[in-house]
């Protein structure tokens, strides 16, 4: 944050505008290749596999075990034998301080109970796929189908490019960013945002042993700061979080605490009118973005748990949408046909369970020539919150034949 970088950022953030739609990634490589390790391991009723991939790979960025980093790359026939010796290594350290890592101890305890089932990892082979997923999803969510990509050329496999490829993007081109003005700015804001997201993951890293079993925070250096240092953060706060706002504006993996850190810092600082404000209050200043940052953290923890997949409803100029399955759903549910049960009783081929906004109990059939979307009797709105939270968990039990049948004691539902 010198003067000649503050000169260089403010010219360069003030060239983005509403025209320019910013997409960025953040993933972990060592998370790429905890995947490998449990890729035949799928969530369950039981089991909440991206909970426990993402506590393996938070444990290894955290504590940094240097038999393990240093071997990640060659000795891939070894790893689960030192996951196994960390752990248990971690959980009695853990101990010293029980109310602080009880939580901590119950999670590494569990996942020595599933690495006692887990082969040895297949050979790690590198690619840029996941960027492209997100980015995919970007464009979707934009409405955007008519594109060029321009991607940096990178030697003469184009691994870049031809990840783009496998994940079904299309018009894709490579050039050298001396030519390309584009990819310079994109190149630049990658740099500015890797550079401040390891600087507040260094500051947050444990660097003695000791240190592990206490709560770490950021030093009050980082607040110690002029009107115009605060004004370029609140600039980095308008380009990576507030411009163009998108929900796939960010992509990640399972673990992406460094990039919710991250967005929160810009939050944190964003929220100051003057620099004076951080001043008044410095010594605490460390305390109150901890609080604020472990906020953001324990509502991303929640959102995890949802493992429904969700996409975005792109055309909103009829009044229904298509869902997953292809069915039309209203958004006036009134409007949604009720189920009829013919002589108190049909079955269905069900696709999907599922809720209006109002919380009507809603499911997509297969018929004849189509899949359509009825309303069910609220009645069912408990046997639909069960289905749901089943799915929620990794257990979808559609497509599935299901009898629907009214009495006189009510409504009922049997998955056949």
């Amino acid at each position: 944050m010198n003067h000649d970088n503050i000169c260089l950022l403010e010219d360069f953030l003030a060239l983005f505008d509403d025209k320019t739609l910013i997409y960025y990634a953040v993933i972990s490589k060592i998370e790429y290749i905890i995947r490998q390790l449990f890729e035949d391991y799928k969530n369950s009723l039981f089991v909440d596999m991206d909970a426990m991939k993402y506590s393996i790979t938070k444990a290894l960025v955290l504590y940094q075990p240097t038999e393990i980093i240093e071997g990640l790359y060659e000795n891939t026939d070894e790893l689960v034998t030192l996951l196994k010796i960390f752990f248990k290594a971690q959980i009695e350290k853990d101990k010293a301080n029980e109310s602080l890592k009880q939580k901590e101890i119950e999670q590494f305890s569990q996942i020595l109970i599933l690495l006692d089932n887990v082969s040895t990892i297949r050979t790690i082979d590198w690619n840029y796929d996941i960027s492209f997923v997100g980015f995919k999803k970007y464009l979707a969510e934009k409405a955007i189908g008519n594109y060029s990509l321009t991607i940096d050329k990178e030697g003469e496999n184009g691994n870049t490019a031809k990840a783009a490829e496998r994940v079904g993007l299309r018009t894709i081109a490579e050039a050298d960013s001396f030519n390309s003005f584009g990819i310079r700015m994109a190149d630049m804001l990658a740099g500015v945002i890797s550079k401040l997201l390891k600087a507040l993951h260094n500051a947050l890293q444990y660097t003695l042993p000791e240190e592990q079993v206490h709560k770490k925070i950021l030093d009050k250096s980082w607040f110690m700061i002029n009107e115009r240092q605060l004004a370029l953060y609140k600039k980095m706060h308008n380009v990576v979080v507030e411009l163009n706002k998108a929900c796939y504006k960010a992509f990640a993996g399972t673990y992406s605490d460094d990039l919710i850190v991250l967005i929160a810092f810009l939050q944190f600082m964003n929220h100051f009118e003057m620099a004076e404000a951080i001043k008044s209050d410095i010594d605490m200043q460390g305390e109150y973005f901890n609080a604020y940052s472990c906020k953001s953290l324990a509502d991303y923890y929640e959102r995890m748990r949802n493992k429904l997949s969700i996409d975005p409803i792109v055309d909103t100029s009829n009044d229904y949408f298509l869902n997953q399955r292809g069915a039309k759903v209203y958004y006036d549910s009134n409007k949604q046909p009720l189920l009829e049960f013919k002589n108190g009783r049909i079955v269905c081929d069900v696709l999907a369970v599922g809720f209006s906004r109002e919380m009507i109990p809603l499911i997509t059939i297969a018929e004849a020539s189509e899949a359509k979307c009825y309303r069910l009797p609220t009645e069912l709105a408990d046997w639909a919150m069960t289905l749901v939270g089943f799915a929620n968990m990794g257990e979808n039990l559609f497509p599935s034949k299901v009898m629907f049948s009214h009495t006189k004691d009510g409504c009922y539902a049997d998955i056949l």
